[in-house]
């Protein structure tokens, strides 16, 4: 009975922080759809006390996210958190990512498993792959599966909740069947790349998904354009140390990628 009320209350804890992840992504998620929010209200639309949001405001302002003002909180002009649509993705940095995604090909051997995670320059890369005749292809991204399926690949899309912005799928469906899963290399885009946070992404869930796909990884290959550097978004994936190389443009400053170099991450530039 003990075992099982011990067990009970760590899977209570579990969903309970969930549900505070949830709440501060809804929370960020309305500030930048109206611009601002009003403390009160978000009290009163989220049935929760006015303390508990001030908590979850000051929160999202020590991660740079918002800016905090008496009795609510505004968008931050530049919206470098925010978390845009695929569509608005695909228009950003187009001929940086073709030259990304030519790099990542060329670090993929026949007969290899390759694990893509959703976003714009994964989806390059699996284009890129295509000059290749024997490959396992593992993903989360619907887009990415549906591009391939004209190919000889095994292709293998996991299981999850769909989210719409991204064409990914996550949540507990997808984390149970990447503990099943091992891949050779795994390209990871991130919308962030903090050398001291580490790789952030705007939504919890896409986070703990891309999180399995590093653990299900042997070798894991961050993927990005030089300005996702020094931005931090809402959800930590991993630490620089879980990465093994990063593959961006040539607008990276010297700093950063001597940082990455002192930290044993192999850097590419493109």
């Amino acid at each position: 009975m003990q075992r099982k009320a011990a067990a009970s209350a760590a899977q209570t804890k579990k969903h309970g922080q969930m549900l505070i992840d949830e709440r501060r992504q809804h929370i960020l998620s309305l500030i930048h759809l109206h611009g601002r929010a009003v403390v009160g209200e978000l009290s009163r639309t989220l049935h929760i006390s006015q303390i508990t949001i001030r908590k979850d405001l000051d929160y999202l302002q020590s991660k740079g996210l918002i800016q905090r003002t008496h009795g609510g909180a505004l968008r931050l002009q530049s919206g470098a958190m925010f978390d845009p649509s695929l569509q608005e993705k695909q228009k950003q940095h187009f001929q940086e990512k073709q030259r990304i995604a030519a790099a990542a090909a060329k670090m993929v051997q026949e007969g290899e498993c390759v694990m893509l995670d959703s976003g714009t320059t994964t989806t390059a890369i699996a284009q890129a792959l295509k000059g290749f005749s024997q490959l396992t292809i593992i993903t989360n991204a619907m887009n990415i599966a549906a591009d391939l399926a004209g190919t000889d690949f095994e292709v293998i899309l996991i299981g999850g909740s769909l989210r719409k912005n991204s064409f990914s799928l996550v949540g507990p469906l997808a984390e149970d069947v990447l503990e099943e899963m091992h891949a050779d290399i795994l390209f990871l885009g991130v919308d962030g790349f903090d050398s001291e946070i580490g790789l952030t992404t705007p939504n919890f869930l896409e986070s703990r998904v891309n999180r399995a796909m590093v653990k299900a990884s042997r070798r894991v290959v961050a993927v990005c354009d030089s300005t996702k550097f020094n931005r931090r978004s809402l959800s930590r994936i991993v630490p620089v140390s879980a990465i093994h190389c990063v593959i961006t443009d040539t607008d990276l400053p010297s700093a950063i990628a001597e940082g990455l170099l002192n930290q044993n991450v192999e850097v590419v530039l493109v």
